[in-house]
């Protein structure tokens, strides 16, 4: 369920049960050629080979590119290729510009409406193989190039991800950059929550009642709450669980969030009157607080600032609020 999650996480709760997927980690995607420094300019005519072993050629810096997920868009918009992008997936919400491009579709891709975009560059995701596999070959039988970005599952691959992203596009410093301002904020997000001084219990819901779905251990949302010297309440279970509500109360959790709200009425309100919680000490101290679903779930620019929203959710006293 966690690929899935990822990418579908901030639209319907229906991406997230769709199927569940393994917990293989992000593998880097490998160049056919040496690798360029860090930051520099790369070198066209550029082969690579992405994470499915699928090997690309492109001429030039591709000048029309189609993006099939929101996290590879948000990475092209944060290099400057805005006007480069020529489509993106029924899914993408951020920056709000995306909205006026080309519309691919989501789960299931127009193909006809890809090829006729004439992209140099489509960038698929790993987190989608097997659902996109026959479409992706079409594309690739059309004459297009097709690369599928890695499935980034950590703070680390995330960067990579972005690097990988900024080379083959010829914006490596830019990505250098991004990934510099985001190592920056977590540093002081990090130094802001060091030093707290009772260490809270955390769960976390991605979906509520009837089906409670929470992430447990290895996720990328139990990594963010350890950064931030906090604890995963099921962090000694894996991937993501659909929770019974007795085993919530059993657990006690000192904070629940929610990243339902964009799509749930009164998410914090409906954990605060949920049957049986009265003594869950989130509750009791009304310490549940709804965050968003894209910046803390989408593997991008703006996870940086998702870790900073959920710091301050969990420990607001730390950033004097």
């Amino acid at each position: 369920m966690k690929k899935i999650w990822q990418l579908w996480v901030a639209t319907a709760l229906v991406a997230i049960l769709l199927t569940a997927c393994g917990q293989e980690e992000a593998k880097p995607a490998e160049d056919a050629t040496p690798e360029t420094e860090q930051g520099k300019e790369t070198k066209f005519p550029l082969t690579v080979k992405d994470v499915t072993d699928n090997e690309i050629t492109l001429e030039e810096p591709p000048k029309a590119i189609v993006s099939m997920i929101p996290s590879n868009t948000e990475i092209l918009y944060a290099l400057g290729l805005e006007e480069e992008i020529v489509g993106v997936s029924d899914f993408d919400n951020y920056p709000e510009e995306a909205a006026s491009k080309e519309k691919i579709g989501g789960m299931e891709f127009n193909v006809e409406k890809i090829i006729s975009l004439n992209p140099d560059l489509v960038l698929a995701h790993e987190s989608a193989l097997g659902t996109w596999d026959a479409g992706l070959t079409q594309l690739r039988d059309a004459g297009i190039q097709v690369y599928t970005v890695t499935n980034a599952e950590s703070f680390d691959a995330t960067y990579e991800t972005i690097e990988e992203i900024g080379k083959v596009t010829n914006k490596s410093a830019e990505a250098t950059k991004i990934v510099e301002d985001m190592k920056a904020k977590v540093k002081d997000v990090q130094e802001k929550t060091a030093n707290v001084e009772t260490k809270k219990n955390v769960l976390v819901e991605i979906s509520p009642e009837p089906e409670i779905y929470s992430p447990a251990g290895n996720t990328i949302m139990n990594e963010m709450l350890t950064m931030i010297n906090a604890e995963n309440v099921i962090a000694d279970l894996d991937g993501w669980v659909k929770m019974n509500p007795e085993e919530i109360v059993k657990r006690n959790p000192d904070v629940i969030l929610t990243t339902y709200g964009a799509y749930t009425p009164d998410a914090t309100n409906l954990v605060l009157k949920r049957n049986g919680f009265a003594d869950v000490t989130a509750v009791k101290n009304k310490a549940v607080a709804d965050v968003d679903a894209d910046l803390t779930g989408r593997m991008g620019p703006r996870l940086a600032d998702g870790l900073e929203v959920l710091a301050k959710a969990i420990y607001p006293e730390a950033f004097g609020e």
